[in-house]
């Protein structure tokens, strides 16, 4: 009997089932689980939404791996570069291979976590500012007028950013802000990227310029200078022809006072010592050069947590965290740090090599290299028989790296954070190390290119001599376990004068290189001063012959000066049969 009873009441909530499915209630109901603005029409929401824009600063992707879309962009702007290899081994994510051999494919999954990342932020911070208009415009904000300025000048600075790294990337990019985002409308992001989306970036930091404080409460958020700093980056982004090189005096202008604004307000200064510009000491962390900064916490260990864009970029096997030995110096960048009389040797760096222990086992004997070098090299780089920050008071070479013979015996090292400051979970990859996106000396060099440019060499001489004077500051470079003194013979000395534009050109590009090396930069700097072709066929000519990996890479002119927009993107544009987005040249 108590069986029939059962089918009785289950036939019944079957019936006011169907009974309440058929009316328009049941059709209006929100998704579960997902929040809308009318969720959150609160200070608290709106806050919360805002700290969730910058989360997307550290570039962990929507989809693929969280190296793809990482703030550093080691993958696209350095083992692209003469500054790293891939490393690791043949075998180990071929998709890095192929984009050092220059064999870009719009399927390369790295590219298209690449665009994920970025244009995640792109949405999250339309979202803030939808949010904020919609409780603004309701009439019970309980957020107060200087506030909400506040908040839409954060979010537009972020939405520069974001931009700003896809323009970078793919130069032909579509641009969204809040009129157009729809995040209930997947059409409403199917437009073209056919217009020169630069001068939209240069008005989200120009609105951020005219909201943002000098000074902040909160390390991470940007000041107005900060902004002032990003558009004056935009402008040097354009301030060269990409093809030929000439300079664009006119975007030039337009850095300039910027970039002096920035210098002449005292409000940062070059810290002591180059090393504490990436040390995860909490005392370094958003220091007295730092302009703006991508935070991390220090013991996130867990998946996805502070550093885990660099996840693969560690020394091998016994080395610090254990994996992967990715992200490998190229012999290219350690010659680069040669100096004769305290001075890069700027045309003949490459000739002969720094000496390295490739091939020999680490225990069996090696002598390092004796002969001056620049110290950031060993900030820079981790290279056999010099201490490795306190994580070993040597490198022991070839136990730390997977396979010499394929991408040479050095380990990547200044994004490394401290022993003492790593993650507490297990992983100490996952560690924090805060990603210094803009720091004075950047100010410094971006303006000493255009006094370059002006023939202003006395002014160039002096901003490039201000970089060198604290790379040559004894506290700073790297010591003997013991304190005895510096681990290498470092010299390094301010140049003496600038015979000429030529030479004051070599010296201000070389100096970004040494001061900035392993930093992400290299091929986005190369790009835009229009040398990546020269410089970078050149590189590989020598590198053949140590890497024959490399034997038929080639950079081609008018097609890798930007990566391909991923193949699944365009096809998510699809309207009608027909994409809104455009492939970029060389890649059809």
């Amino acid at each position: 009997m108590k069986k029939y009873n059962y089918i009785i009441i289950l036939l019944a909530l079957i019936g006011t089932f169907f009974t309440s499915s058929c009316s328009d209630e049941f059709l209006d109901k929100p998704p579960r689980g997902r929040y809308g603005y009318s969720d959150l029409q609160s200070s608290t929401g709106i806050e919360g939404l805002l700290v969730g824009a910058y989360g997307a600063l550290d570039g962990i992707p929507v989809q693929g791996s969280e190296w793809h879309g990482s703030v550093h962009a080691w993958v696209f702007g350095d083992i692209v570069s003469d500054d790293s290899y891939k490393g690791t081994d043949a075998g180990d994510q071929p998709e890095q291979t192929f984009l050092e051999r220059y064999v870009w494919l719009p399927l390369n999954n790295h590219v298209r976590g690449k665009w994920g990342a970025v244009y995640n932020g792109v949405a999250r911070t339309n979202k803030v500012i939808q949010a904020l208009n919609q409780f603004q415009e309701s009439g019970n904000s309980t957020i107060s007028e200087e506030r909400a300025t506040q908040i839409l000048a954060e979010a537009r600075f972020l939405r520069g950013v974001y931009h700003f790294e896809a323009k970078r990337m793919w130069n032909n990019i579509p641009y969204y802000d809040e009129q157009i985002y729809d995040s209930t409308d997947p059409n409403s992001v199917k437009i073209s990227n056919t217009e020169d989306v630069w001068p939209k970036i240069a008005a989200d930091f120009q609105a951020a310029i005219d909201v943002l404080p000098e000074t902040q409460a909160d390390k991470g958020r940007p000041t107005s200078y900060a902004a002032m700093a990003m558009l004056a980056r935009c402008y040097m982004y354009q301030g060269f022809d990409v093809t030929n090189g000439t300079a664009r005096m006119d975007m030039l202008a337009q850095a300039k006072p910027l970039l002096d604004e920035v210098i002449n307000s005292g409000m940062y200064a070059l810290v002591d010592q180059y090393n504490k510009n990436w040390s995860a000491d909490p005392e370094n962390r958003n220091n007295i050069e730092s302009v703006f900064e991508v935070q991390y916490s220090v013991t996130a260990a867990a998946d996805g947590g502070g550093g885990a864009g660099l996840d693969l970029a560690w020394p091998y096997n016994s080395g610090p965290g254990g994996c992967c030995g990715f992200y490998q110096p190229s012999q290219n960048l350690v010659n680069a740090h040669k100096t004769l009389n305290g001075l890069p040797l700027l045309d003949n760096f490459n000739d002969v090599d720094v000496t390295s222990d490739e091939g020999i086992n680490s225990n069996e004997p090696f002598t390092p290299y004796q002969d001056p070098l620049d110290p950031r090299l060993d900030w820079s780089v981790g290279r056999r028989g010099i201490p490795y920050l306190d994580w070993a008071d040597e490198h022991p070479g070839r136990d730390w790296v997977r396979d010499q013979a394929y991408a040479g015996p050095y380990s990547p090292k200044k994004h490394i954070p401290e022993k003492r400051n790593t993650g507490v979970s297990g992983n100490l990859k996952r560690s924090a190390n805060d990603y210094r996106m803009l720091r004075l000396a950047h100010v410094l060099l971006w303006r000493a290119e255009i006094a370059v440019e002006e023939n202003d060499l006395a002014t160039a001489l002096n901003l490039v001599n201000q970089v060198r004077a604290r790379a040559a500051n004894p506290a700073g470079m790297v010591q003997k376990p013991d304190g005895s003194g510096p681990a290498a013979n470092y010299v390094v000395n301010a140049y003496p004068a600038f015979p000429d534009q030529i030479y004051a050109r070599k010296a201000v590009r070389f100096e970004e290189r040494l001061e900035f090396a392993m930093e992400g930069t290299r091929f986005f700097d190369l790009v835009r001063w229009g040398t990546a072709a020269e410089t970078l066929n050149s590189y590989l000519t020598k590198e053949r012959i140590k890497r024959t990996y490399l034997n038929g890479a080639q950079f081609i002119k008018g097609t890798h000066e930007y990566y391909p927009i991923p193949f699944q993107e365009i096809v998510n544009t699809l309207v009608d049969g027909k994409a809104t987005l455009t492939q970029n040249d060389g890649y059809n």
